[in-house]
């Protein structure tokens, strides 16, 4: 089912330490037709934290799609993606990697780790919009994420 077909915004967590990728991410999501959610944390321990539901983040959503940078403080994001797809409940959420790295054995290891996606983040600002824009355009409309991804409600949330 691709999003398009849901009654809720999309839903994205963005794991990234620098504070120009994260503001080029909002400003490239905000031109685009899909309904969406941005969630934004700075570093990989944040992120579990967050896909775990712990501390700060007890009435997170799961997220439809994770961007995840490889160099980020506190655990990198090659940790976060091995410990995600080894976790029965996160798995299934894609997980595109948006990283500066263009070494090979960095792309090697993260398809190895079942990355969904490598994306090597452009310097140009014109071609950074692009490939966000074609990411969420990707993911939310052209793609086809399975039923456990795209829960209507959690079942544990209280009706607002």
């Amino acid at each position: 089912m691709n999003f398009i077909h849901c009654h809720r915004p999309f839903e994205i967590l963005l794991a990234e330490d620098n504070p120009g990728d994260v503001r080029l991410t909002r400003e490239a999501l905000r031109d685009t037709s899909i309904s969406y959610h941005l969630h934004v944390v700075p570093d990989g321990v944040e992120a579990l934290t967050f896909l775990r539901r712990q501390g700060p983040y007890t009435a997170a959503p799961k997220p439809d799609l994770i961007m995840l940078d490889l160099n980020m403080p506190r655990m990198d994001g090659r940790r976060v993606l091995a410990l995600l797809k080894s976790d029965a409940n996160l798995r299934s959420i894609p997980i595109v990697i948006l990283s500066s790295s263009q070494n090979e054995a960095d792309i090697q290891a993260a398809y190895e780790l079942q990355a969904n996606c490598y994306i090597t983040k452009p310097t140009d600002l014109d071609q950074f919009i692009n490939i966000v824009k074609e990411i969420e355009e990707f993911w939310a409309i052209t793609a086809e994420l399975p039923q456990a991804a795209l829960p209507a409600t959690d079942p544990m949330e209280k009706p607002t």
